[in-house]
């Protein structure tokens, strides 16, 4: 069983922001073989919430919501990442759930963006994502943009 969290940064302790940075490196840089900046500045800045799943005490799913000061800038989703251990499980799907949960209940009128892994595509339409922007190089691995529109549930 999943213990899901949904916390405004201020309410990140020391264990659950570590944990979500290692868990973090673990897929994104090491898994991976990208190596990039992770901690950019963004995870404790506004109004920007992360969605965390727990298994046994360990960090298994994870994803950033930012919220920009622009108003008329969508919310964007990011860093959305499952465990090696456990996928397979429909785990990304409940972490999605989860997420656009926490989008509707804190900006119900905000579109949302996300930058999906090119393969991932078909994943991110099965909740209302359609592609926004071609396929593009972000770190050596193919993306595409995809958004959805605010009166989606």
């Amino acid at each position: 069983m999943i213990h899901w969290q949904d916390l405004h940064h201020a309410k990140l302790n020391t264990q659950q922001l570590y944990a979500i940075l290692q868990l973090r490196c673990a897929v994104f840089v090491v898994e991976q073989q990208c190596p990039y900046q992770d901690v950019d500045g963004d995870d404790l800045v506004g109004e920007n919430r992360h969605i965390l799943g727990w298994h046994n005490d360990e960090l298994v799913a994870y994803a950033r919501i930012l919220k920009s000061d622009d108003e008329l800038e969508p919310v964007v989703i990011g860093r959305v990442i499952v465990s090696e251990a456990l996928r397979g499980e429909k785990l990304g799907q409940q972490l999605m759930t989860q997420t656009l949960a926490s989008c509707s209940q804190h900006w119900p009128h905000k579109a949302l963006y996300l930058g999906a892994q090119a393969h991932l595509q078909s994943f991110y339409a099965r909740f209302g994502f359609v592609p926004v922007t071609d396929i593009y190089d972000e770190d050596g691995i193919p993306h595409i943009g995809m958004a959805r529109e605010a009166h989606q549930v």
